[in-house]
């Protein structure tokens, strides 16, 4: 039987969040725009709430929630900043291949310090020749006694700068191509790592995005996750649960920018009357409403399937292709019916409309979303 309410538990989260995003995220997120600070102390507040690593096991400090539960919190975040909120979902981005492939003993040792108590962690995959291309990576880490030795650089490395744990992803066996991909925990104070600020986004400017550079950085044996060979796997095993979270972010966004441009069309006068009377204006609002409403719906279905453990990349590029697909969309058309306001810096649907493209972009563009979507159509 199909039910599409929520538990009063995952109420009182959405309520949690929202209440938190509205009252302590919104108010400094103009400023945090502007300057591009990090959000310390929100990502602090948030971690005391209860609303970071929420897929993470309670275990090990995290939630123990499921990715439906993770959706609803993203919204409600993205809907008050996407870079606040981006600089929170790295850390569910870092440590879930750590949920999915290393020991109980690595969890405790890697996971909790971050889960537990309030630490930030950063996923290292693309790299400046491997994009969508993952299999290009160049990063190599050569076994040498009880320890690898990782050389390479990682690129748009969200929490990059910041972050007290890596999860690495590096070639161990050149000719294996992509299964020759390993995956390591890396504390980010290991010598011969260095970290630089990547410069000035157009937008989720409260994230930090930075290069990171190894150069002959020495990791105990014991941090490589997995076996040899199990990077390429889990990392596409990540991006399958987490690219759910970028849809939710993507409504978020986008319902932000409805409800911008609702309070702005009915204030708006022209030829005498508000503009919000104007038909053709509601058919615009009301093909916005469209798109976020049935986004949400794919979204929460595959979280849905995810938590279920069904099959669940198909629905999830789907997910996060409409959803970030959307975000432009209704920023756009939410741009398009403040009129020349909505190109000013001092109304909020501008900045809706510079963060939606990044959600369109990273953990794979909604280009490589599209391939998957095909793939799964056209396999036997």
């Amino acid at each position: 039987m199909i039910d599409f309410s929520l538990t009063d538990e995952q109420k009182a989260l959405q309520e949690l969040a929202r209440d938190f995003a509205q009252n302590e995220i919104a108010p400094v997120a103009p400023e945090l725009d502007r300057t591009g600070a990090y959000p310390y102390d929100l990502l602090n507040q948030a971690h005391k709430l209860g609303l970071l690593n929420l897929t993470i096991e309670d275990a090990y400090g995290g939630g123990g929630l499921g990715w439906l539960e993770a959706c609803i919190v993203g919204e409600e975040l993205a809907a008050a900043c996407a870079g606040v909120t981006t600089a929170a979902n790295a850390n569910e981005l870092a440590l879930t291949p750590l949920h999915l492939a290393a020991s109980e003993e690595q969890k405790e040792k890697f996971i909790a310090p971050i889960a537990r108590d309030g630490g930030l962690a950063a996923f290292c995959v693309t790299e400046p020749g491997a994009g969508s291309d993952v299999v290009a990576m160049r990063t190599r880490a050569v076994k040498s006694g009880d320890e690898y030795v990782l050389n390479g650089t990682k690129h748009f490395i969200t929490n990059g700068a910041v972050a007290h744990l890596l999860t690495v992803f590096a070639v161990t066996d050149p000719e294996k191509k992509h299964r020759g991909m390993s995956l390591f925990a890396v504390p980010a104070d290991t010598p011969g790592i260095t970290r630089t600020h990547m410069g000035e986004k157009m937008g989720h400017r409260a994230s930090d995005t930075a290069e990171i550079v190894f150069q002959d950085a020495r990791v105990p044996a014991a941090n490589l996750i997995g076996k040899e060979g199990d990077g390429f796997k889990v990392a596409m095993e990540t991006f399958d649960r987490t690219r759910i979270g970028i849809g939710a972010a993507g409504v978020g966004v986008a319902r932000a920018a409805l409800e911008a441009s609702l309070k702005f069309v009915k204030e708006r006068q022209q030829f005498g009357q508000p503009v919000a009377n104007f038909q053709g204006l509601q058919f615009m609002l009301a093909d916005m409403s469209i798109k976020i409403e049935t986004a949400r719906l794919a979204i929460y279905y595959a979280a849905w399937l995810t938590d279920h453990k069904l099959p669940y990349a198909y629905a999830s590029a789907i997910a996060k292709a409409y959803g970030s697909d959307v975000a432009m969309e209704v920023t756009t058309d939410a741009v398009q019916l403040h009129g020349g306001y909505g190109y000013m810096a001092d109304y909020k649907v501008e900045k809706y409309m510079r963060d939606a493209k990044l959600l369109q972009i990273y953990e794979g563009t909604n280009q490589i979303q599209r391939v998957i979507i095909a793939r799964a159509l056209l396999k036997d």
